[in-house]
């Protein structure tokens, strides 16, 4: 059975805060997991699941949901998580 990713992030490449949370874990040395929500229809479905809204990006750390650039809520959560 494979791991569920620790982070994950629910995104589209025209999305510019997409990028902006993409770059800022990369900056951070945290490893995520993309998905793209207009090449896959059903990472949209799930986000939207998940965060109860269609916006994005969304990202899920190990089960703390993060709707759009949130950087100081983004810490907290890997904090809390031990992940930085």
């Amino acid at each position: 059975m494979m791991n569920e990713p620790k982070v994950m992030v629910y995104s589209a490449l025209w999305c510019a805060f997409c990028r902006a949370t993409k770059d800022y874990l990369d900056k951070q040395g945290i490893e995520f997991t993309e998905r793209d929500v207009d090449k896959d229809p059903s990472a949209g479905l799930e986000s939207a699941q998940k965060s109860g809204q269609r916006g994005i990006p969304v990202v899920d750390i190990a089960g703390d949901i993060i709707v759009g650039f949130d950087r100081p809520r983004i810490d907290a959560a890997l904090k809390a998580h031990n992940l930085s």
